[in-house]
């Protein structure tokens, strides 16, 4: 498989000496996401949820004013005359967005749609050198118009560091689909459509990015905490007020363990009455050793004594994931969501499993590719893939991916009036 070459990009990257200043800026992240989530207690963590909670009004305000000015066209939204689906939810972090990404692309690559993912790139590294790039239709592009090309579709250019983790997830386990990332999604549309020849777009994250107009916004939804925390931030992990919820054209339900919704629909539908539903679940598929490659069934991991490495925004529910597959979980290790690991870091780690005679280290494959190759030897390190599968509503999906392909051959008039607006 071309993607699992693609991994030893991340050697150099992971191995840098952790200076004070980069462990310091962890751990205060790591304690503010605590004491967001609400995992940190004491009167320090009250007083700072105290302080948030005063600026998640302002927050609110502002959040609500831009809404606003674009919706108005008091600030330009850009038209690029291509089929855009946006990708988004309404909470900081854990929803599954990546895994839903990367299945709606490759039902649509497989459909024959030229597609271009379009992501910020969120804690992705400047790059040291400029890119360079051949155009097909022999002009020049410049500089300043160029995003970070992390995937033609043909050949995967960045490694993770200057591409992001989930871009270059992407770009690994998707062939024939262009991966682009830059804080102007605008600039990266006008890319992949002039020199890409894409004509289907998926903008990642996409809910918050308002210049850029789409056909369709899904808005993903966790199935076991619909709304984050229940503040917005920076108090809480609400990105915009639950009324937003208005906006998507479908609502997914990610992370479902097949029980009842329908207490969960009742309340989504006091914001959003029309949007059809889809219920799924972000499911384990098999485990992959880093090292060999060599993949496994679940059942592996029956009794074995393992240790837990992430690097989330919800590391519980990776830890619970284990343990329901039948690992006992000798050792935990959690850093700040993206954390880039450091060899040092990993060898202290390491030193510990070897001490409680651990198995195996399991981590999350968003981790694998910041993972430091140069640490694999002294115990085997493996990732858990999570794949998406639906649940109920697979005839709302089916219905849109028809819908998207018609309107993207047949020049998307306003996506078929918003896909008959249905289901």
């Amino acid at each position: 498989m071309r993607g699992r070459c693609i991994f030893p990009f991340s050697i150099a990257t992971s191995q840098v000496t952790v200076t004070p200043v980069k462990e310091t800026i962890d751990d205060f992240e790591r304690w503010a996401s605590d004491v967001i989530f609400g995992r940190a207690r004491g009167f320090r963590a009250f007083l700072t949820r105290c302080a948030l909670r005063a600026l998640s009004g302002l927050y609110r305000g502002i959040i609500q004013t831009r809404k606003f000015l674009f919706f108005h066209d008091f600030k330009e939204r850009h038209h690029l005359g291509t089929l855009t689906i946006s990708v988004g939810n309404l909470t900081v972090g854990g929803t599954g967005k990546t895994p839903v990404v990367e299945l709606l692309a490759r039902t649509l690559r497989d459909r024959l749609r030229q597609v271009a993912i379009l992501s910020r790139g969120y804690k992705s590294k400047a790059l040291n050198d400029e890119q360079k790039w051949d155009s097909p239709h022999g002009h020049i592009v410049e500089q300043d118009k160029l995003p970070k090309i992390v995937s033609t579709g043909r050949a995967i250019l960045l490694d993770s560091k200057y591409a992001g983790d989930e871009p270059f997830m992407l770009a690994n386990n998707l062939d024939g689909v262009a991966v682009l990332v830059d804080r102007d999604r605008v600039k990266s549309a006008r890319f992949a459509i002039q020199e890409l020849g894409a004509d289907t777009l998926i903008l990642d994250d996409g809910m918050q990015y308002l210049r850029l107009s789409r056909g369709l916004d899904l808005c993903l939804v966790d199935a076991n905490t619909p709304f984050g925390t229940g503040a917005m931030l920076p108090a809480g992990t609400l990105r915009e007020p639950r009324s937003n919820l208005s906006r998507a054209h479908y609502i997914i339900l990610t992370k479902s363990d097949g029980s009842d919704h329908e207490p969960l629909i009742r309340k989504l539908r006091r914001y959003n009455p029309t949007a059809p539903i889809i219920t799924t679940t972000h499911g384990a598929q098999y485990l992959e050793n880093l090292s060999t490659f060599e993949r496994r069934p679940l059942e592996y991991l029956q009794g074995k004594h393992v240790a837990a490495l992430s690097g989330i925004a919800v590391p519980e529910n990776f830890e619970n994931s284990l343990t329901k597959l039948g690992a006992i979980i000798e050792v935990k290790k959690r850093f700040s969501d993206h954390h880039r690991f450091s060899t040092r870091e990993i060898e202290k780690f390491t030193t510990r499993c070897l001490e409680r005679d651990v198995e195996m280290i399991v981590t999350t494959e968003k981790d694998a590719v910041r993972y430091p190759r140069a640490t694999l030897a002294d115990v085997p390190v493996w990732f858990l893939r999570i794949e998406v599968e639906i649940l109920a509503g697979r005839e709302h999906w089916q219905h849109m991916i028809d819908q998207v392909c018609q309107s993207a051959a047949y020049g998307n008039p306003v996506l078929r009036h918003r896909l008959a607006f249905s289901g």
